[in-house]
This record gives structure tokens, sequence and C-alpha cells, in this order.
């Protein structure tokens, strides 16, 4: 159990787009995570659909040469009720896992309300709302001064450090069958860190791990 938690992990994390596509590099050494890099790559200028994806791939591939993640993960079972956009986003979220297992990447999928969920407790939170508890958890700097994405894009970038921050959660779960809790609520609840209206399980659970530190 100590072994697994005290592992290193470098998560790509990608929130898929096809004009705009969110990235970010989570560290992770047991409890402890660093925020190595999120930005945003801008392909609004390239011209054609598919022209577009090429060069998300070939950054993809070069980003992963340069920084070495361990793994990629990902924003899936996107839903829109346009269906072509449906189609566009999908075209992305395959160039993005393409890009991963031309290098050897394990890849993980999670929906965008686990996402939410593992950030905030609350499946249908706003990207602002994600984004402000990543501001508390990691301690980002998303000020006008302090971030050249302050512009708004920021949002693509910290949805891609969630999708991290989200898999750095699944890969720490301190759950064993001595415990029987299968899941962060679960576990919070057997040991007294949930039920407070000002603060999710989740929430209150990451606040005593950062107490242990």
């Amino acid at each position: 159990m100590q072994d697994r938690l005290v592992k290193r992990h470098r998560i790509l994390g990608i929130d898929p787009g096809t004009l705009l596509m969110g990235y970010a590099i989570l560290d992770s050494e047991g409890q402890h995570t660093e925020t190595a890099l999120f930005d945003v790559l801008d392909v609004r200028k390239t011209d054609g659909q598919y022209a577009r994806l090429q060069k998300e791939f070939f950054f993809l591939q070069e980003l992963i040469d340069t920084h070495h993640p361990t793994c990629l993960a990902i924003e899936t079972q996107f839903v829109d009720k346009n269906p072509q956009t449906m189609i566009k986003i999908v075209h992305a979220q395959g160039v993005a896992i393409a890009a991963a297992l031309s290098r050897d990447l394990p890849v993980y999928e999670y929906s965008p309300m686990k996402i939410k969920m593992a950030i905030t407790g609350n499946g249908h939170s706003t990207k602002q709302q994600v984004a402000d508890m990543l501001v508390r958890f990691l301690k980002l700097d998303l000020s006008v001064e302090g971030n050249r994405l302050s512009d708004g894009r920021h949002l693509d970038a910290t949805d891609a450090l969630a999708i991290a921050y989200c898999h750095f959660l699944q890969l720490g779960l301190p759950f064993s069958a001595e415990h029987g809790a299968k899941n962060w609520t679960q576990y919070a609840k057997q040991r007294g860190l949930a039920g407070s209206p000002s603060s999710s399980p989740n929430q209150k659970l990451m606040a005593a791990l950062a107490g242990r530190k």
C-alpha cells in the first residue's frame, strides 16, 4: 500500500478541441502534486479541419517527447445537441489518443461529469467553478498579471489540468479491502469528513490529506 502511494507520476491532461486544445502536465508523488505546465494550443488560424487535427497530433507528439509524461488522461463521452460538433470533438479526442499511443503512453478516459465530481463534488459545476477549486488545490495564479491566459482561454487550460488532477485522485485513492471504501465519498464518510453544508466530501478529504503532509 505504501509503495503505491509514493510512486511518481507525470500526468498529461488533455481537453480536446478542434480550435482550442487545453493541455496540462501534473507531477505527483504520493499525495503531493505540482503543476508543471498548463496552456492552450490555438489552431484557429490554421485553415481546414484536418490540417488543424494534424497540427494537434504533431504538437502532442513533440510535447510528449519533451516532457516525458507517464500517461495521458483525456476527457471523453462529450455530448452536444449538434451532431457535427460531437463528430469534430470525437476527431480531436482520437488524434490525442493516437498521439499518446504512438509514444506507448497508457490512456485513461474520464467523462465530464466524473471530472467535475472529482474536483468540486458537483457533476454539474461550471468551468469557472472547476478552475476556482484548482486555484485552491494547486495554488494557481490566474490573475491578469500572473498568467497570459487570463483572456478567458485559461478555462480550456484549467479543464485540462482538472482532467490530470482527476486522474491523480484515482491513483491516490487510499482504499483497501480492509477499509471497504469504493470511492472518495465513502472514504470521507467513514472518517467523519463528510456532512458539512459548506464543503463537499472531496473538499474536506483533500483538506485532511493536506494536513498530513
